[in-house]
């Protein structure tokens, strides 16, 4: 499996230690696109570099943070062929994949710590994404 990893400023704490615990796994090839320091850019290239990478080595996921999750999703969901949800808890994680079957997640790094983080990553990747009415319904949507 390859996750592609980004960050703004905001998320950069939250993307380092999501990193080190994915490499731990010695499963999962992880692509960190940046942000590498707390100094200030921009969300919106965060999220183009990532969807870019996803597609250029065919990437299963984008993970990607922010301060709150909320901009660099709106950032991903305007990519073509990027489906990113913000997620919050547990729930929303396991969610996202089974329900959804995003190929992104955000989450915010000013709103999350990490050992609940680490929960919502094992909950997505544990997932499974389901079919019937929901695969109906991301039809309705494009996808």
């Amino acid at each position: 499996m390859k996750i592609v990893l980004g960050a703004d400023h905001g998320g950069f704490a939250l993307k380092e230690c999501i990193k080190k615990y994915l490499i731990s796994k010695n499963t999962i090839e992880t692509i960190d696109i940046g942000c590498f320091i707390e100094e200030s850019v921009d969300y919106p290239d965060i999220a183009l570099n990532a969807a870019s990478k996803l597609k250029e080595i065919n990437a299963d996921y984008i993970f990607a943070f922010c301060g709150t999750g909320i901009g660099i999703s709106i950032a991903l969901n305007k990519i073509d062929k990027i489906y990113c949800a913000n997620i919050y808890n547990v729930s929303s994680a396991k969610l996202a994949k089974e329900h959804n079957a995003v190929n992104a997640i955000a989450m915010g790094g000013r709103e999350l710590d990490f050992d609940t983080a680490i929960l919502m990553v094992n909950a997505f990747l544990e997932a499974e994404v389901l079919s019937d009415n929901h695969k109906r319904r991301r039809a309705k949507i494009g996808y």
